[in-house]
């Protein structure tokens, strides 16, 4: 299975609704507290173009926010992106 990583704020509501998301379909993920980590939005910025939060990323592939996330886990895209 590809590596999840989800990069995070504190105090952000769907920061916690992607990573709960993920919790509950079983799924590990590398959290990047970009609040604790200034080396982290260097990162971010650099693997997405983008800064604002939650960003979840498998393998490489951005899939985005937690709207996205969501999006993805009900149409199934989420279960291809990480069998692939």
């Amino acid at each position: 299975m590809k590596e999840i990583t989800v990069y995070t704020t504190d105090f952000c509501s769907y920061c916690e609704r992607a990573k709960a998301l993920l919790r509950r379909r079983g799924l590990t993920y590398t959290e990047i507290n970009l609040a604790r980590d200034a080396e982290g939005r260097a990162e971010l910025a650099a693997r997405t173009g983008l800064m604002s939060f939650p960003q979840v990323l498998i393998g490489d592939e951005l899939i985005g926010g937690y709207t996205e996330t969501a999006a993805a886990a009900e149409s199934g895209r989420l279960d291809e992106l990480l069998a692939a």
